[in-house]
């Protein structure tokens, strides 16, 4: 559907985000490589999670969902079923590498298919590591999906250092290190999202500057009860629209505030956003708390580059159509791995910018512009991606005249998100 955002004089009142979607694939997996019950409350009912819950499914897991709760009776790393047919992943990179490194492990053959854009997606990057193990994977000539995984007995263990910071590689290759005959290790020298490694309870230690992770083939999953906090790149959304939009003060409940995931606050401090952290707590090994984000004076001559950019990749999009209502110049560099996402998202911004009549450069691994007055509404592509759909939504609450198109594509991520930024 095409929508039409109508502008907003003020976004007040409190807002429930999705659960955490990396929180909840990484529940899901190893719930069902757990022996024993898994239960799990604040799932993403994202369709990306949809998807890691349909393959495990598939995989004979037999899991309860009432709404509210998940329950998972875990099959163990040796009790999954050959599936009947291809493993859909749909729009999900995390459900096809995570599940991957399950799957390499496996006595019986497998294939993981995703919808078009999950096809152009590059899997190479866990080809390799798997292939080192002595997996038997294979994917395009472009080394795409779809992925054929054939039947092995044991893997190898290995010590891996990434050679791009990538938390979906890291855990990929630490998962199937469950069925390897030995110790495996991965090193990673800029930190990325440690949710995983926190769920395995595994050992993690100091190489100097880097860090190793440290899995033991063979080692039990303990079935647990989960509680998943909400989504921090689900609440950078309605920050920026809080910061943006006059007459605005919203509070975002229970959003998870782990270390790997809240570089994105620091920027919004640099930009001089207006918010506030308030009942922060533990639950669940995860840190969560509320944000109160006000309508802010935005500074925007920030760049963006280097050790930063993993840390913040889901949130640039956002970062960068929130500099447009700022003062100073906007620069992003070293994001490259944009270009590997659900769209091409420099690209994305880039045309999207130029039609709302920004004069933006373009870079191989970024962009730049200026904030320009009495911007221009239009036509916007979302290119089926979430990301830049719900980013220029945004800017659409303060633009006049702003039309999404396939603007459903936000349920990927954020069902329910264009009531969510409704005054």
């Amino acid at each position: 559907m095409d929508l039409l955002i109508h502008p907003s004089s003020g976004l007040r009142g409190e807002r429930f985000i999705p659960g955490d979607k990396s929180i909840s694939h990484r529940a899901l997996l190893i719930g069902a490589l757990a022996e024993g019950t898994t239960t799990i409350r604040g799932l993403s009912a994202s369709a990306d999670v949809q998807s890691t819950l349909s393959c495990l499914k598939s995989l004979g897991v037999e899991i309860e969902d009432d709404s509210s709760t998940i329950v998972i009776h875990g099959k163990g790393p040796r009790g999954f079923k050959k599936p009947f047919a291809p493993l859909n992943a749909g729009n999900s990179g995390t459900t096809m590498r995570l599940l991957s490194g399950i799957l390499a492990g496996q006595r019986f053959d497998s294939v993981i298919i995703g919808d078009a854009s999950l096809s152009k997606r590059p899997m190479k990057r866990i080809i390799e590591p798997l292939r080192l193990m002595g997996a038997n994977i294979s994917g395009s000539a472009d080394s795409t999906a779809p992925l054929h995984i054939s039947s092995t007995y044991n893997l190898r263990p290995i010590d891996y250092e990434l050679n791009l910071p990538s938390a979906q590689v890291k855990s990929t290759i630490l998962l199937a290190g469950l069925y390897a005959d030995g110790v495996t290790h991965v090193i990673e020298e800029i930190p990325t999202r440690d949710h995983t490694e926190r769920m395995l309870g595994l050992k993690v230690q100091a190489r100097g500057r880097k860090r190793s992770i440290e899995i033991k083939g063979g080692q039990k999953v303990a079935a647990r009860s989960l509680s998943v906090p909400g989504d921090i790149s689900a609440a950078t959304f309605l920050i920026a629209a809080a910061a943006i939009i006059p007459n605005s003060e919203l509070i975002i409940r229970n959003v998870g505030m782990n270390k790997t995931r809240t570089a994105v606050l620091d920027v919004f401090r640099k930009m001089n956003v207006s918010f506030e952290l308030a009942n922060e707590r533990e639950e669940g090994g995860e840190q969560l708390g509320d944000i109160i984000a006000k309508t802010s004076a935005l500074r925007t001559d920030v760049t963006l580059r280097g050790e930063s950019i993993p840390l913040l990749i889901d949130e640039l999009p956002m970062l960068a159509v929130m500099a447009l209502f700022g003062k100073g110049q906007f620069t992003l560099r070293d994001a490259t791995e944009l270009r590997h996402k659900e769209s091409d998202r420099i690209a994305a911004v880039v045309q999207n910018m130029t039609t709302l009549g920004v004069d933006v450069v373009e870079y191989h691994d970024g962009l730049s512009f200026h904030p320009k007055d009495n911007l221009a509404g239009g036509t916007l592509q979302s290119f089926g991606d979430h990301r830049i759909a719900m980013a220029f939504g945004i800017a659409g609450l303060r633009i006049p005249g702003v039309t999404i198109c396939n603007a459903e594509c936000v349920d990927i991520s954020f069902p329910g998100f264009w009531d969510a930024i409704q005054a």
